[in-house]
């Protein structure tokens, strides 16, 4: 007669080989909203300016720019223009005689203007966020995340959840494909009142904005309301930027 005890199966929430199937997708996607809830939670950050904007804009020292077209050169001049407006805003939202902030810089977490974003709080001595994803190309966490705020995504709606949940603003710098998609469905989300929250949305680098984006032929088409346009604001100027978005900032949403 065998006394050996029959060996326990594994619980389900441990096996692995479950959790990274098909079947468990939903548990993964539950994880991505859950995990960052809790950790902002234990920091208590409950504020954040998004900035958002191209992976493939470099930080150039003059020695770097004599192979470069005109264009890699402007945006390198926006990358720095990025690091300059993130450092202002972070310096604002210390209280005064505290070390506490009131709003953390959030980024993609990536390379380019995101580093940019993060590098700038860095500089002003704050804390910032950088909400990364997964994917083949580009996208790395810069050295500029504050480590404890330094997330991982798989599921890019999930993603997009967290840097509208807690943005009190935003800012957009020049960007391609993923810019331009996360631009457009917070327009859309305010435009069709799905957000409850006034959002202030600057869209940096007038050039730039007016040459990928003809606003104002959707408005002769019809397809948007002129009205429509007052959901951003266009600057090309640092300061400009940052007076607008500390008068309009509101916080805890209201």
């Amino acid at each position: 007669m065998n006394n050996e005890k029959p060996q326990r199966p594994s619980k389900a929430y441990r096996n692995l080989e479950f959790l990274n199937s098909p079947h468990a997708r939903t548990i993964r996607i539950l994880a991505e909203y859950h995990e960052p809830r809790a950790r902002f939670g234990k920091y208590g950050i409950e504020n954040s300016i998004v900035f958002f904007g191209s992976a493939r804009s470099r930080d150039l020292s003059e020695a770097d720019t004599k192979d470069l077209d005109t264009y890699a050169i402007k945006l390198s001049h926006y990358y720095h223009q990025a690091v300059e407006l993130s450092k202002k805003l972070t310096e604002w939202s210390f209280k005064p005689g505290s070390k506490d902030q009131s709003y953390y810089i959030c980024s993609g977490g990536g390379p380019g203007m995101m580093e940019a974003a993060n590098k700038g709080a860095t500089l002003a001595g704050g804390k910032s966020i950088g909400l990364n994803i997964s994917i083949p190309t580009e996208q790395y966490p810069n050295p500029y995340i504050t480590k404890e705020l330094m997330f991982e995504f798989h599921y890019f709606f999930v993603r997009k959840f967290w840097f509208v949940y807690l943005a009190k603003a935003l800012v957009i710098f020049p960007g391609g494909f993923g810019t331009l998609d996360e631009l457009m469905e917070v327009l859309t989300l305010i435009q069709t009142e799905k957000l409850g929250k006034k959002l202030p949305i600057v869209l940096f680098g007038k050039e730039y904005w007016n040459d990928v984006i003809d606003f104002h032929a959707l408005i002769k088409w019809g397809t948007i309301s002129k009205e429509d346009l007052d959901l951003m604001y266009f600057s090309d100027d640092v300061d400009d930027a940052f007076n607008y978005l500390i008068t309009n900032i509101k916080p805890n949403g209201s």
